[in-house]
């Protein structure tokens, strides 16, 4: 996923610490503290696009004292109408079944056998198949219409755009023309559309089953997810994916807490580097701010994943630890009932 996030720079304290701390668990209050992410949708009639991100701008506030987290505006769920009938462009090139109504389409074989023999495109693992229902997830990076159902040209696409992690490809039915008062259910058509996201997609997070738009009934079919299978690069670190568990650790050989706070991110895509970036900042700050008594921590580790409720995405987490536990530390999952996790664990080399 999608997927960075950073450091508070405020400290938790280290009062009441115990040999697993609790909390290193998911902070809820910083969760319902943070705005809700943007969600991506499609109007109808909507253009192709992609979404660019402001990196740098991203990067800023993740290196930031203290660090901000931007309010950012919803886009529109809703289809646009006219009372005219102005026609949809592009028209679909799936196929449309006969008859042309909403159960037919729901029931038509040839979408599934489309989703069912689609092939893995290389570096791509799939995370759902053949749902009815189209991702709603984090770090939405614009979409493309597609002449076939082709996994391997939706892959393509997405590899050429910085912020896709993954994609979402489907059939969609759409109406010829934009639903108005003189046409409130005109005739459909079939769209094949991929969409591609900044972070994580999985069936739990794929809510999206269309939608009314005056008389016509919108759906979703075939409905396939794949995320790449590759581990972010970060200049200095080495990383592994830990999957949907987070680091515990107990209190070091020196019996002190090596857990610094954790700080999440509702307004980028997911990009470890910025965990990094704010790794690097947290240490400039901490050393030109050392405690009365001994050392600066120094922040030399760090795990950051995005976290979802209920299947609604929350936003981009970053934990930062000084110094690094080993995958079997890996056993932080109480609150995967409310939360899916994906984690990436990256170790400071230098």
């Amino acid at each position: 996923m999608k997927l960075n996030a950073l450091i508070a720079t405020t400290l938790v304290s280290l009062a009441g610490a115990s040999p697993l701390q609790p909390r290193q668990l998911l902070d809820f209050a910083l969760l319902d503290s943070a705005p809700q992410p943007t969600i991506g949708s499609v109007s109808i009639g909507e253009q192709p696009h992609t979404v660019e991100f402001d990196l740098p701008a991203a990067t800023a506030a993740a290196t930031a004292t203290p660090l901000p987290v931007a309010a950012v505006e919803k886009r529109d769920l809703e289809g646009r109408t006219s009372d005219a009938c102005t026609p949809v462009l592009p028209r679909g090139k799936g196929p449309i079944p006969v008859p042309d109504d909403a159960r037919t389409f729901a029931e038509y074989p040839d979408f599934a056998t489309f989703a069912n023999t689609a092939p893995v495109p290389t570096g791509y693992q799939r995370t759902f198949q053949n749902l009815q229902a189209s991702s709603s997830a984090y770090g939405y990076s614009g979409f493309s219409y597609l002449d076939s159902y082709d996994t391997d040209e939706c892959a393509r696409q997405c590899n050429k755009i910085d912020s896709c992690r993954g994609f979402n490809i489907y059939f969609e039915r759409n109406p010829e023309e934009v639903p108005g008062d003189l046409c409130l259910d005109p005739p459909s058509m079939t769209q094949i559309k991929c969409v591609f996201w900044g972070g994580y997609i999985s069936a739990d997070n794929a809510g999206n089953k269309g939608q009314y738009v005056r008389d016509f009934q919108v759906l979703i079919a075939g409905s396939n997810g794949y995320m790449k299978t590759q581990v972010p690069d970060v200049p200095g670190y080495t990383g592994v994916a830990l999957g949907n568990v987070a680091i515990n650790a107990p209190l070091n050989c020196r019996n002190q807490d090596t857990y610094m706070g954790s700080k999440i991110f509702t307004t980028s895509y997911y990009d470890p580097g910025l965990c990094a970036a704010a790794c690097k900042s947290q240490n400039e700050y901490n050393t030109a701010h050392p405690p009365q008594e001994g050392e600066p921590k120094i922040c030399k580790f760090f795990v950051t994943f995005l976290a979802e409720r209920n299947g609604a995405p929350e936003g981009q987490m970053c934990v930062m630890y000084t110094q690094q536990w080993d995958t079997s530390y890996a056993t932080n999952d109480v609150s995967l009932r409310l939360f899916a996790l994906l984690l990436l664990q990256s170790t400071n080399t230098k």
